[in-house]
């Protein structure tokens, strides 16, 4: 009897699965993920996006108590009010409308523009808006909202304009102030209506021709210029303070000009802004900074060109940021070399263009054009002590020295400073370069040298009382004492290593990175490869692992959950909340240790899952989180102690439709004797009894990701894993660990022992195995059917097949020469092309092309910023006069990863239609057996399918 049910059992369950059809290309745009989570102060509120690949969006709103729910259609992302009670949100078009106004090649002015949303999280109502640009709420204080309209009204009528659709406007709403008309002076582009609403009191303020505009903290001040209008000569030009408490209106620059940068200090009483009042039509503008005060009946000229120590030819630069000091005693901004006017007398077609590449160059040209409008609107780091009886800026960095970092907000009186000045050449071979810090004082701007050459990172302590640095050639993490400018190793003599004791690429390894400072910086928290731990940065106490050595002993890897977005450093009472990955499981979860607690960490929650990154509510305990695996979609929960969780959404319920599949975490031993690991996709309606094509899937280590969901997107690169699975095959992501000088044979090592460990299952067909592989995946693949005959189809994107010519080549999205590849990083070469030439052939898969007998097909693209595509274009022309089938995808204008929808819906239908052909059996399509000739490009894409053979 007990058989008889088992056997219905089964039959009952085979039935369910048949009923379940395979995920189709189809299924792309509408499949969702997702979005930002966040709540109201209080913790009352969430608020969450729930978003589709191509498609609308949907923002929801949660009383996290009830079961109230305002759901936003269209809508990604939205602020809460400081008080908890109201949300803003914007309201996108409708996708099919964007779509249709793009196919009619629309201008972005004549495009629908996005809908400001106002949700009462009291009352429930919602109040929208048309055609708003941009919104703020201060960070504290009333629920203010400021919006900026799309587009200004007509004013040459002198109609006084409507309300807002769906707002209440009052008689005295409108403000019209009147200024002067300054002859010669620039105008900025013109603004647009700005209105101020009290959203507790429903009343608002309307100001016209607003450029830019920005909130006190408190919210009590409101600053925004007006660029005034040429149809309304008695519009308001210039920049003004509103008093949002008692409604008074201050002018504070007067007149035509380009004011922004608007930045408050902590306290909301001073403001500092940009602005230049140049001619219109000069090319040059001069930009000054500006000061004011709740004093200060108009803003003062605090910085101009002529101040005492501004270098000779520099100006104030108008890309430079400004930030007060936490005390707001200093004001830091940003001064830049005065640029050169372009010399109109020259007739363009008359001169040539061309780039010259000097060997005492810094940085190679291709980075130097790459870099060149970034270069251009560089700044260098300046300060004035705004109440200083000596009245002149002080230069904190410069050419030599560009980089800087303010020290404890600000208040300290250094920055922390630093350069690869002198070692920049050498960043070629080495990908990186090795780096000066420097001590500036903020007074003087005289500067100490403190540590040289590190090859590592360096910060200071909340405090500034210390620089902590790590040295990647030493592994040794150091602190440096402002104070006496003593240096203390922390983790000298210890047999605990606080770098990657993984690394496998002929480079001084990484560290595993800083937890953070406790309070008064009287200690830093450091991670080994599975611990905390506590280091006295003077050296006067011995080390402590906080967790008690329990993540090694356990195999768990600990880190900290940072909740706070304004956290600077752990307090004695602090409750630390723990990530934690259990490494032999792959399950994820949290611990929380105590920080002045023995005791070791205390386990919250482990599942077979991977979690998000965990918000908390500023003033309440409760979380938000979303929540999957490789079977679940991702979904959102609220927790109060992230033990129980309620469920808010519930993405996806379409995949239930189709048939799905599991992830296993699959072990095998390595013919030289390393174990390995990866994961074994199955359909969801595996049958031990079948055999089943199988697609290996590589790039360096994937298993980390076993619960990962993987959505069935068209992917610009990797494999489509849930869709082959969904399809009735098996893919094997292996993990690939590497010898330094022979990346190939450790390829070898890993994948093919790996897919003869599950060749040994009987449900496996050993015949029908394909690889696919992108970029070094791509190098890979391109390898292995150099060396085995065992996998009856590949796919390579964008491989490198010759080192020997790539070793030199240019990787165009950064300008940066190849080099660093093969000897430092990925490509794991370990030498130069001249040093051991033997190892650059030995791992070239262009050498051994005559041996080829797999059928491949090649991604290469004419913009690959990573890869150089003649490396495509080699191994197309290679196998192609060998005569072995070969065919090379050339996506036009497209990059390393295809970036185009389209271009990656159309790989994923020819990836499909290949891999069915060779591990299937199927009928092959046009475009692999008579290829698409030129004539017919763009008319037609050759994937019907045929009889004939490729």
């Amino acid at each position: 009897m007990q058989k008889k049910l088992i056997l219905l059992f089964l039959l009952f369950a085979s039935v369910a699965y048949a009923q379940k059809k395979p995920l189709d290309h189809s299924v792309y745009d509408t499949w969702e993920n997702v979005g930002i989570k966040q709540f109201t102060n209080n913790g009352l509120w969430a608020a969450y996006a729930v978003n589709q690949q191509e498609g609308d969006a949907n923002l929801y709103f949660q009383e996290t108590l009830t079961a109230k729910k305002i759901k936003i259609s269209r809508a990604s992302s939205a602020q809460f009010s400081a008080d908890s009670k109201f949300a803003a949100f914007a309201i996108k078009p409708w996708y099919k409308d964007t779509r249709m106004a793009k196919i009619k090649k629309k201008k972005p002015d004549d495009m629908t523009k996005d809908t400001l949303g106002i949700a009462n999280l009291t009352t429930l109502a919602v109040t929208k808006i048309p055609r708003v640009k941009s919104f703020k709420f201060p960070e504290t204080g009333a629920a203010l909202l400021a919006y900026n309209l799309e587009k200004a009204p007509d004013t040459s009528k002198k109609a006084k304009p409507a309300a807002p659709a769906g707002t209440e406007a009052k008689n005295d709403d409108q403000d019209y102030f009147a200024d002067d008309d300054a002859p010669g002076a620039s105008a900025a582009k013109e603004g647009t209506d700005l209105i101020v609403k009290n959203l507790t009191t429903g009343t608002e303020r309307v100001f016209k021709f607003v450029t830019d505009y920005s909130f006190s903290k408190d919210g009590k001040q409101l600053v925004f210029a007006a660029s005034g209008s040429k149809k309304d000569k008695t519009a308001a030009q210039g920049v003004f303070l509103l008093n949002t408490e008692t409604g008074a209106l201050k002018s504070l620059v007067k007149g035509k000009g380009n004011f922004k940068g608007f930045i408050f200090d902590d306290e909301s009483e001073h403001l500092a802004f940009l602005g230049e009042t140049s001619p219109e039509k000069a090319e040059i503008k001069d930009f000054n900074v500006y000061y004011n005060s709740l004093t200060l009946d108009t803003a003062q000229i605090l910085v101009d060109g002529d101040m005492p120590g501004m270098p000779a030819k520099f100006a104030v630069s108008g890309d430079g940021r400004l930030n007060f000091s936490k005390d707001g005693n200093r004001l830091f901004f940003g001064i830049a070399p005065i640029k050169k006017a372009k010399d109109t007398t020259l007739i363009d077609f008359e001169n040539a263009k061309l780039d010259i590449w000097g060997y005492k160059d810094d940085y190679l040209q291709p980075m130097q054009l790459r870099n060149a409008d970034r270069d251009s609107k560089r700044s260098f780091l300046t300060t004035i002590d705004i109440y200083g009886t000596d009245p002149k800026i002080v230069p904190l960095t410069d050419n030599k020295l560009p980089d800087a970092t303010l020290v404890n907000e600000g208040n300290a009186s250094f920055v922390l400073a630093s350069t690869d000045y002198g070692n920049r050449i050498a960043s070629q071979w080495t990908g990186g370069s090795v780096r000066d810090y420097y001590l500036v004082d903020v007074k003087t701007g005289s500067r100490k040298k403190i540590i040289e050459s590190l090859g590592g990172n360096a910060s200071t302590s909340p405090n500034g009382n210390y620089v902590l640095y790590y040295d990647k050639k030493k592994m040794l993490w150091s602190t440096y004492q402002v104070a006496t400018g003593k240096v203390t190793p922390l983790n000298a003599g210890m047999t605990v290593k606080f770098y990657d004791e993984d690394n496998d690429v002929p480079d001084d390894p990484n560290s595993y990175g800083v937890a953070g400072w406790t309070e008064d910086d009287k200690a830093v928290l450091l991670y080994d490869r599975y611990d905390i731990w506590q280091f006295s940065p003077d050296g006067k106490s011995a080390p402590k692992n906080l967790t008690n050595g329990f993540g090694r002993q356990s195999n768990l890897t600990f880190r900290v959950e940072r909740t706070n977005p304004e956290f600077r450093f752990f307090t004695k009472k602090d409750v630390l909340l723990l990530d934690a990955v259990n490494n032999e499981t792959k399950e994820n979860g949290f611990y929380r240790k105590a920080i002045n607690d023995s005791k070791n960490p205390e386990l919250i929650i482990m599942s077979p899952a991977k979690y998000s990154n965990v918000v908390k509510a500023k003033d309440a305990e409760i979380y938000i989180y979303d929540k999957g695996n490789y079977v679940n979609s991702p979904d959102v929960y609220v927790s109060k102690d992230l033990k129980t969780a309620v469920k808010l959404s519930s993405t996806n319920p379409q995949q239930a439709n189709y048939n799905w599949g599991t992830a296993e975490l699959v072990k095998w031993t390595t013919p030289k004797g390393y174990k390995s690991e990866g994961i074994l996709y199955k359909p969801e309606n595996f049958d031990p009894t079948k055999k089943y094509p199988m697609i290996v899937y590589f790039y360096e280590k994937l298993s980390d990701g076993l619960f990962t969901y993987n959505a069935p997107s068209p992917t610009p690169s990797r494999l489509n894993i849930p869709f082959f699975v969904s399809n009735g095959y098996l893919v094997f992501t292996p993990d690939i660990s590497y010898e330094t000088g022979h990346p190939g044979k450790s390829a070898e090592e890993f994948i093919n022992s790996g897919v003869e460990s599950l060749k040994k299952n009987a449900w496996v067909d050993g015949t029908k195995i394909g690889i696919q592989g992108q970029s070094w995946g791509g190098y890979q693949v391109a390898h292995l059917i150099t060396v085995t005959n065992m996998y009856a189809a590949a796919w390579a994107g964008a491989p490198v097949v010759n080192m020997t010519s790539a070793y030199g080549g240019i990787r165009w999205e950064s300008g940066m020469n190849r080099q660093f590849q093969y000897e430092k990083t990925q490509s794991r070469i370990g030498a130069t092309l001249w040093e051991k030439p033997e190892l650059y052939i030995e791992n070239s898969p262009l050498f051994n092309f005559p041996k080829v007998a797999t059928p491949v097909v090649v991604m290469s693209n004419d913009a690959d910023g990573a890869v150089p595509w003649y490396q495509g274009i080699e191994m197309f022309t290679g196998l192609k006069r060998l005569g072995k089938p070969v065919w090379l995808l050339n996506y036009n204008n497209e990059a390393h990863n295809l970036v185009q929808r389209q271009n990656r819906k159309d790989i994923q239908i020819r990836e499909q239609q290949f891999f069915d052909y060779y591990l299937k059996g199927a009928k092959a399509p046009v475009w692999m057996v008579g290829g698409i000739p030129a004539t017919e490009k763009g008319k037609t894409w050759g994937f019907e399918l045929t009889e004939d053979k490729p």
